[in-house]
């Protein structure tokens, strides 16, 4: 898929999403819906999602990150459209 394909959009994701396996959850959703991107810890609390791929498959994960693992609470997600500069060319969490 190139990226003329491909969307892209970044989430921050809001309330008890550290420590609970979050970003490693939304890494496993990720990959398995072939999407590029990055999951991080924020220092105030949060976690920034960057999703890439297929609009269908980005959307999916999207509606996922509204829930996350089982043991987060998620107050608020606010995601938006983004063209970055270059593209990720694999997911990574940090």
């Amino acid at each position: 898929m190139s990226a003329d394909d491909s969307v892209c959009v970044k989430a921050l994701v809001s309330g008890q999403v550290q420590g609970v396996g979050y970003r490693w959850s939304t890494e496993q959703r990720a990959l398995a819906a072939g999407l590029t991107g990055h999951a991080f810890n924020l220092p105030d609390g949060r976690v920034e999602v960057l999703l890439c791929g297929a609009p269908r498959a980005v959307k999916e994960v999207v509606q996922w990150l509204h829930q996350g693992p089982e043991h987060a609470h998620v107050s608020d997600v606010a995601v938006r459209d983004l063209v970055p500069p270059t593209w990720p060319q694999a997911f990574r969490t940090g």
